[in-house]
C-alpha cells in the first residue's frame, strides 16, 4: 500500500498499472483488494493534481496567442 506521495506522475501511472494488472488477475483476497482500491484512489487523486498543474501552466505558457502570432503575415502587427 502506497503510504507516501509518489516520486513522479510516471511512477504513479506505473503503480496503477500494476494495481489493475493485480485486480485483473483475480488472485487478490478481499482485504488485500480493498488496500489496492484505496492505494489507487490516492494515486488517481495525485495524477489528477499533476494533469491540473501542468494544465496551468500550459495556458500560462498563452501557446494558442503564440500559435496566432506565427502564423500571421509578415510585417502584420499582432
Amino acid at each position: 500500500m502506497l503510504s507516501e506521495r509518489p516520486e513522479s506522475y510516471e511512477a504513479a501511472v506505473a503503480r496503477l498499472e500494476a494495481i489493475i494488472a493485480r485486480l485483473d488477475s483475480g488472485d487478490a483476497e478481499l482485504r488485500e483488494t480493498l488496500a489496492l482500491c484505496v492505494e489507487a484512489k490516492g494515486l488517481i487523486q495525485f495524477c489528477k493534481g499533476e494533469l491540473d498543474a501542468v494544465s496551468g501552466e500550459l495556458k500560462e505558457l498563452k501557446l494558442d496567442e503564440l500559435v496566432a502570432e506565427l502564423d500571421a503575415p509578415p510585417g502584420d502587427a499582432a
